[in-house]
């Protein structure tokens, strides 16, 4: 199971008290103040891990404590400090702390405080509470034998929201039923659902394909319908796991799809992306003409390469199911990368 998206609690160890003591020696009948501080609690720390791909494991555990440090000790013993707790990602997460807000229609708000691409990628999310000292801190010309210690200080309490976005090299977009499973399937290692309906795809997949002995990991992501940028559909889901693609793959089915053209479904889909995120239009976009197997889609090719070609698109006339224009489309991946994105894999 796929999973992009977790909340969890956590909570940094509390620091120890420090400890009230005094000498207690045969020879010493009013040994001084030995009272030990204690010490600091653990932080909670999230850190990105090349040995996961979701966020499942937040399914079935959401609360996190880190240790509390220990309290001071006589003899001027001081605590040990408490163990941080690191809590693992994958690569890709980002990191929302969730503050509430009082007297406001919205009453939570989520602000970003880490974006974690690389494995190794960390962040204290909630910082320890520090140790308490003891009463031999307190000792001094007019108190030589303090009763006071401190307490430690409480560990900070953190709302987190923990969001995926895939990290891939090309995002397959187009509407549900456009191909873009059998396209994976064919230009890579992967083996995602297919089948002739709609919303076959439910979570995102990823597949690997090699050209002049370079990988480039491919991603193909749920449908998307009119609306989708609104939550329509499964988009609104997914859509942020092209935005850090470097390339789309905006497949379209040639035949049309709901009643429409492959211009009209192409001009919404690229619609419904800029409206989820203006900086869509930036992006490297190559599109794939599928389905030109089928007689319809056949009649439809020069139209859709006219009117695409007008605004500046390459288009790559495909089938899926025949393998035809494949090894093309391949080329193409290949040469946008190395003319536009710096691919070195």
């Amino acid at each position: 199971m796929f999973i992009d998206e977790a909340k969890i609690f956590v909570k940094a160890g509390d620091g120890g008290n420090g400890c009230i003591s005094f000498r207690r020696e045969k020879n010493v009948p009013r040994g001084g103040p030995n009272g030990g501080d204690a010490g600091n609690g653990g932080n909670v720390i999230i850190e990105a891990s090349s040995n996961l791909a979701t966020l499942i494991d937040f399914q079935f555990k959401s609360h996190f404590k880190s240790q509390r440090g220990e309290h001071g000790r006589g003899s001027n013993e001081q605590g040990k400090n408490g163990e941080d707790l690191v809590i693992k990602v994958p690569p890709g997460t980002v990191v929302k702390k969730v503050k509430e807000k009082k007297n406001i229609a919205v009453r939570f708000e989520e602000i970003v405080i880490a974006d974690l691409v690389e494995s190794g990628q960390f962040i204290i999310v909630a910082k320890a509470g520090k140790g308490g000292r003891g009463n031999a801190a307190f000792k001094s010309a007019i108190n030589r034998a303090p009763m006071n210690a401190e307490k430690g200080e409480s560990g900070e309490e953190v709302i987190l929201k923990l969001e995926l976005k895939l990290i891939a090299d090309v995002g397959f977009i187009g509407y549900p039923n456009a191909g873009k499973s059998t396209l994976l399937s064919k230009l890579s290692n992967a083996h995602p659902k297919v089948a002739p309906y709609p919303f076959t795809t439910l979570e995102p997949y990823l597949g690997v394909m090699e050209v002049e002995s370079r990988n480039f990991i491919l991603a193909d992501l749920p449908g998307l319908i009119e609306g989708a940028h609104e939550g329509k559909g499964l988009g609104d889901k997914f859509l942020r796991h092209a935005e850090r693609t470097k390339a789309i793959l905006h497949i379209v089915d040639l035949s049309g799809y709901e009643g429409r053209g492959p211009v009209k479904n192409f001009q919404i889909i690229n619609s419904e992306m800029e409206s989820y995120n203006p900086d869509f239009k930036n992006k490297l976009q190559l599109v794939v003409a599928n389905k030109i197997d089928m007689d319809e889609a056949k009649k439809n090719l020069d139209v859709f390469e006219k009117e695409l070609t007008k605004d500046g698109y390459a288009v790559v006339p495909v089938s899926g199911i025949t393998g035809e224009g494949l090894d093309e489309l391949k080329k193409r991946i290949y040469a946008a990368f190395k003319k536009n994105c710096n691919q070195d894999r």
